[in-house]
């Protein structure tokens, strides 16, 4: 951070894996379309503990820790930057220290503002249009919530780091808020990238910023006709048990990650050639990762394309 040129104005905006892939898909698809570029990886050893080994041919090998780390968008209308940080995962205790830490080296970037993304899970059906609610730590934030369309969330609550790292920022009194996309809880466990584009879009209309939704679209199109048919074939089951059965036995094989064949692994290659010559259509590459159900094994390799300077 020595070496960082003064931020303008800038908003802070924190994502971690949680239900529905909804904050992390819309941390991703930031990263990638606004080109953003690594900042710094957020030193968080203290707060993991190594859960398991790794045995290659007899050897034991030390697994690796969840990454956590700041990428950062320069705002070429000199409105407010923004710093997008990326969780791998929740630390399992110290949330509030993590936290804690994380707001001390916001506050050295200059951030004043402070979002995180969220799913919350209702009755709606896939498809369903999404609605994105708003919970501020302040009345300022709340007031532009409401003036950018944004669902006020009357009541509830919000689980995880997504709520403990605004308790922490209004501690240090720092303005923002959360924005959580709906998506039906009975698909809680499946990616929902049509939740992701409702908080997007509600982000694009607080930020001000223009971002491309082409592919988020088209994804969260695909992924809800599939999990509509789903639903469809599911309902058309009831009275018919081994039926029902058989569908939700699809459902399972359909979630299990496949092994991927040389011609997937070659256009793999090419989207990561792409996307190297083009940070902004990194998107792109994470679909097809996401559609194999490999993305977690490519993570760092796809993350890295950020610290590459276009």
């Amino acid at each position: 951070m020595e070496n960082q040129p003064p931020l303008n104005d800038p908003w802070l905006i924190a994502a971690w894996p949680g239900m529905g892939a909804v904050a992390s898909s819309s941390g991703y698809y930031l990263i990638a379309k606004l080109g953003m570029r690594l900042l710094e990886e957020f030193p968080a050893r203290e707060f993991f503990d190594l859960e398991s080994i790794e045995v290659k041919d007899g050897l034991i090998l030390t697994g690796p820790l969840p990454r956590s780390r700041f990428f950062v968008w320069l705002d070429p209308h000199k409105t407010h930057d923004l710093v997008v940080f990326i969780g791998e995962a929740q630390p399992p205790s110290k949330g509030a220290a993590f936290c804690g830490k994380l707001i001390e080296y916001a506050r050295q970037l200059g951030v004043r503002k402070v979002f995180t993304f969220a799913a919350m899970g209702t009755q709606m059906r896939p498809k369903n249009a999404s609605r994105v609610f708003g919970a501020a730590i302040d009345p300022e934030t709340l007031e532009h919530f409401k003036r950018c369309d944004i669902h006020v969330l009357e009541k509830g609550q919000i689980s995880g780091l997504n709520g403990v790292l605004l308790g922490v920022a209004a501690d240090y009194g720092m303005k923002g808020g959360c924005l959580l996309g709906e998506m039906p809880q009975v698909f809680s466990q499946f990616p929902f990238p049509k939740a992701s584009l409702a908080v997007l879009k509600g982000f694009k209309r607080l930020a001000e910023i223009t971002i491309d939704f082409k592919e988020l679209q088209a994804q969260a199109q695909e992924v809800e006709n599939g999990l509509e048919e789903f639903l469809n074939r599911l309902e058309s089951s009831v009275g018919n048990p081994s039926g029902a059965a058989s569908v939700v036995d699809e459902a399972e094989s359909d979630a299990l990650p496949p092994s991927i064949n040389k011609t997937e692994k070659q256009k793999i290659s090419r989207l990561f050639s792409v996307a190297r010559a083009d940070r902004s259509r990194a998107y792109e590459l994470k679909q097809e990762l996401d559609r194999l159900h490999v993305f977690h094994q490519y993570e760092d390799q796809f993350l890295d394309l950020f610290k590459e300077p276009e």
